[in-house]
């Protein structure tokens, strides 16, 4: 299939904020404890990792609502507020409904400026009037009808403790006022995901209970020359995102990995996620085992390993099997253009979450936003739950900024840490995985705790504590981390490695450091050297 240069073109005009973000979905009955799970990753070079909290509250008659749009701050217009509005905590409300997305651009000529409306404030504005996912979708689609659309195309996870939808809109370019989309609902046994690029080919067009769409998304598309086929041939995602093969691997890849680590058979796709060509993948799966909320976590820590596209394997990774690659995207030799792997984990993020949705739990902990900051892979993901009306700390708007740092904020201590390891990823991510599944385990138990506890306890009481929790898990998430830091330092400084004994440095009897262990390099870096450098460096025998 020839590949098309549109979808990257569109992708170097949009801002970063919007362009690199991962969402991930698992059914109540595709999860070991029964809830909807959806995970986040705000990707982005220039966002710093802070939760974000509108409280909710009775508003008067007239009263309008600014809006902002999401990546720049730019003051789009403003919008009558209705009457009642929920508190939002990060990308949930208190009702438990969480809302994420991932930006694909599509079709540049269906970015309508006129509009008041982007993406960002389609959701938060969403968080703060809906209970329920199709309450949601209503209520987003309406908005973009009445006041214009001003972002590209968009997907979107939409979820609460009974069920998860994926709905993907675009504008019309201000040819026509609103939006065309289509959202269909996850199997409850199933799991699914997006990734930057449209996940909605075919669907049925009379299954009301499960498939929503705009009336004019097929009659849009063949106005405008993008379909000229039969209705239930008409592809979504063909037919407002286009198709890029550099999209599949760096985008439906991400997804692909996800599917891969719960289900068989994911290899027939390999031929989409790479080339473009082949079957499609499909927008859900039936894993082959129960997700756990745990296993979530460690699906936004994937950088491909053990499939073909693993990061630690090709010379890219260096020394120390680095699964990073620093930007850009592409690359030139010798006039050919080539690709980095794009994982679901990155350094460039501001926040990741896993929001866990139950609705056998208590009202108050309907759910709990595991909120992490900075790359997924080195973080901690710290409980918050849907009825905290404070937000820690650490985690605190104006606690330090992407130009500020500040030692008791999250962002800069987990930053602290995962900057050390790109360095020496193989011999420091050890040292890390101890201190983080620790905290993790413990925070878990903690939770598990608390959902025992909180059913004996008056609406206040149990809310004062579901806040408290939140704070101390903050705190000692951030000391622990700060420590850590300074521990990688300590060890690892100037290519040695500091030997340890029963939990302490090492030191002589007279006091003095114990000559330390030289890292060194692994086989394969030094084998790259000899391939390169020839006998130069050879030790000639006498």
């Amino acid at each position: 299939m020839k590949v098309n240069k549109i979808l990257l073109a569109m992708f170097a005009l949009l801002p970063v904020e919007a362009l690199a973000c991962t969402s991930l979905i698992a059914g109540k009955n595709a999860t070991a404890d029964g809830s909807v799970l959806v995970t986040y990753a705000a990707d982005s070079h220039t966002l710093y990792g802070e939760l974000y909290n509108t409280p909710g509250g009775d508003h008067k008659p007239g009263e309008m609502r600014k809006v902002y749009e999401w990546d720049t701050g730019k003051y789009l217009g403003e919008i009558p507020q209705v009457a009642h509005t929920y508190t939002t905590i990060g990308n949930m409300n208190e009702k438990g409904l969480t809302i994420s997305e991932s930006t694909w651009g599509g079709r540049p000529e269906l970015v309508d400026t006129t509009g008041i409306i982007d993406y960002g404030s389609l959701i938060y504005i969403t968080l703060e009037r809906a209970k329920t996912p199709r309450e949601a979708i209503k209520i987003m689609t309406e908005l973009v009808d009445k006041y214009g659309y001003y972002s590209s195309g968009e997907s979107f996870s939409i979820a609460d403790a009974n069920e998860a939808w994926i709905m993907e809109l675009i504008g019309k370019g201000g040819k026509e006022k609103g939006a065309v989309w289509v959202a269909r609902r996850i199997p409850d046994d199933c799991i699914a995901g997006h990734a930057n690029h449209p996940r909605i080919h075919k669907f049925p067009l009379k299954d009301k209970d499960n498939t929503l769409y705009s009336p004019d998304v097929i009659k849009f598309a063949r106005k405008m020359g993008y379909f000229d086929g039969k209705d239930e041939d008409f592809s979504f995602s063909l037919a407002y995102g286009e198709l890029d093969g550099t999209a599949t691997r760096g985008c439906d890849g991400r997804v692909w990995s996800y599917f891969n680590k719960f289900a068989n058979g994911m290899d027939k796709y390999l031929p989409w996620v790479l080339e473009a060509e082949g079957e499609v993948l499909p927008l859900w799966v039936k894993p082959d085992k129960k997700v756990s909320v745990n296993d979530m976590k460690w699906a936004m820590r994937d950088h491909y390993e053990g499939t073909p596209m693993d990061m630690t394997k090709d010379i890219g990774a260096g020394p120390y099997a680095v699964p990073y690659r620093w930007r850009p995207m592409t690359f030139k030799v010798d006039g050919k253009e080539y690709l980095n792997e794009r994982a679901i984990a990155t350094q460039q993020t501001g926040f990741s979450f896993v929001s866990q949705m139950n609705s056998e739990h208590p009202e108050l902990m309907r759910g709990i936003l595991w909120f992490g900051v900075d790359d997924a892979n080195t973080c901690v993901y710290v409980p918050i739950y849907n009825s905290v009306t404070t937000v820690p700390h650490e985690f605190a708007h104006g606690n330090g900024d992407m130009l500020t740092l500040s030692w008791d904020a999250a962002f800069w201590v987990t930053n602290y840490v995962a900057n050390q390891a790109y360095n020496k990823y193989s011999l420091m991510i050890p040292d890390i995985r101890k201190v983080q599944t620790a905290e993790e385990d413990t925070l878990e138990t903690e939770v598990n705790r608390l959902l025992a506890e909180v059913t004996s306890l008056d609406p206040d009481a149990a809310r004062s504590l579901l806040n408290d929790h939140s704070a101390m898990a903050s705190r000692r998430y951030v000391k622990r981390y700060k420590d850590l830091g300074d521990y990688l330092l300590v060890k690892y400084i100037d290519g040695n490695i500091k030997r340890e004994k029963d939990g302490e440095f090492a030191r002589t009897p007279e006091g003095m450091p114990v000559s330390p262990i030289y890292g060194g390099y692994d086989d394969r870096y030094y084998r790259s050297i000899v391939e390169e450098t020839g006998d130069h460096l050879l030790i000639k025998q006498k």
